[in-house]
């Protein structure tokens, strides 16, 4: 495994879902500046991820053909100027562009990190891909956090400082792709030495499954990372920024439980972490919209760590079941999880406004049923 490279996809991840966690964030503030509802907001959130979900397999499958290790530091590059709009964005519309531009740098991000992760990870794919992910759920759990104390109190135009945060991340993705170049030939050699696949009937019924599975899992999240603070400040009457600490506690949760997971993957089978996952959690999301506050926040917290613990395992089964193809399958699945949370995000947005956002959470609760498909999941790598 080659340390250096995961640590720094994982650093880059971090500054990259940072700058996107900061989005929903600020979601309260953009809503009172612009006298927005709840299904505009929803609808802010569907133009981010899905400009950011459609491309990615797009990307993936054609560089997996065709390797373009600098999209890394160009991607990054767009994220910065959607930054720089969502700072001073007069509009709604203008909103919706910088919002697209953030996305259109997340999709070319994700394929091609998730795949230098892979690369470097010496054959420990579910480590490599947990680094990778926790990187991430670090940045989304930093990013709330940042923007209660930055952008909250300061306005709208203080989003201009994370654009620091994307100048970084340019810089440390060069660098990476200066190593992938180097190191090309080897990464070509490396991806080529998965030795079981999924053919036929048997793969059809993978990807299907798996697609279930992640729309039960990052639908739920989306409940909580896009509306968690709204239902908190509704049910509860907490603070903005008493309710953005809530949610910083949330995501840090999910990023423990994204730690744990690829490891322990790699010693007992992806898909024995991924029903674990889905039943461990379950009893705490039903019991959620009927506790009070200290409980609300601790099962949101229980709930959120051990349900994250399956997304590197899905990451790994699918690269395993579809093998030469890493970018694309990566692309499918962080496209499928952004996709999956935008639809989500403006569905869950428009019932919010119908039915109320605690109307919404009990909803929600029953989601994770879903993941009870997990037990038509087949082998992969010989590991259940």
């Amino acid at each position: 495994m080659v340390v250096s490279i995961i640590c720094a996809v994982a650093f880059a991840h971090l500054l990259n879902d940072l700058i996107q966690a900061s989005l929903p964030a600020i979601y309260p503030l953009l809503k009172d500046n612009f006298s927005l509802s709840f299904s505009q907001i929803g609808l802010i959130s569907l133009v981010y991820q899905i400009t950011a979900s459609l491309l990615q397999p797009w990307i993936g499958l054609y560089t997996d053909k065709h390797p373009k290790p600098y999209l890394l530091p160009l991607g990054m590059i767009v994220t910065l100027i959607g930054i720089g709009i969502l700072a001073i964005a007069p509009s709604f519309t203008i909103l919706l562009v910088a919002a697209a531009l953030i996305g259109i740098g997340s999709s070319t991000f994700h394929p091609e990190a998730s795949r230098v992760a892979r690369f470097a990870s010496g054959g420990r794919f579910g480590t490599a891909q947990s680094a990778f992910q926790v990187g991430g759920n670090s940045g989304s759990a930093i990013g709330p956090l940042l923007a209660a104390i930055i952008i909250v109190p300061y306005g709208q135009m203080a989003i201009a400082w994370f654009m620091i945060f994307a100048f970084i991340a340019v810089c440390v993705l060069f660098k990476v792709s200066q190593w992938t170049v180097k190191y090309a030939h080897k990464i070509v050699s490396n991806a080529a030495s998965t030795q079981y696949k999924l053919q036929g009937k048997m793969l059809i019924r993978a990807l299907v499954i798996m697609c279930i599975l992640v729309l039960a899992k990052f639908t739920y999240i989306a409940s909580l990372s896009n509306y968690y603070t709204f239902y908190l400040i509704d049910k509860f009457q907490v603070s903005l920024q008493h309710a953005q600490l809530y949610l910083f506690a949330f995501l840090a949760a999910v990023a423990v439980g994204t730690f744990g997971g690829g490891p322990i993957g790699d010693k007992i089978g992806r898909k024995a972490v991924i029903w674990i996952s889905f039943l461990g959690m379950l009893p705490f999301a039903l019991m959620l919209p009927h506790a009070n506050l200290f409980w609300t926040v601790v099962f949101a917290m229980l709930a959120g760590l051990i349900l994250s613990s399956a997304f590197a395992a899905m990451v790994v089964y699918a690269q395993e079941a579809v093998p030469g193809r890493v970018g694309m399958v990566a692309g499918m699945m962080f496209g499928l999880m952004f996709g999956i949370s935008g639809i989500a995000a403006a569905a869950l947005g428009a019932l919010a406004d119908q039915h109320g956002i605690e109307w919404v959470f009990k909803l929600c609760s029953f989601i994770p049923l879903l993941g009870l498909a997990t037990v038509f999941l087949p082998k992969t790598n010989g590991k259940s």
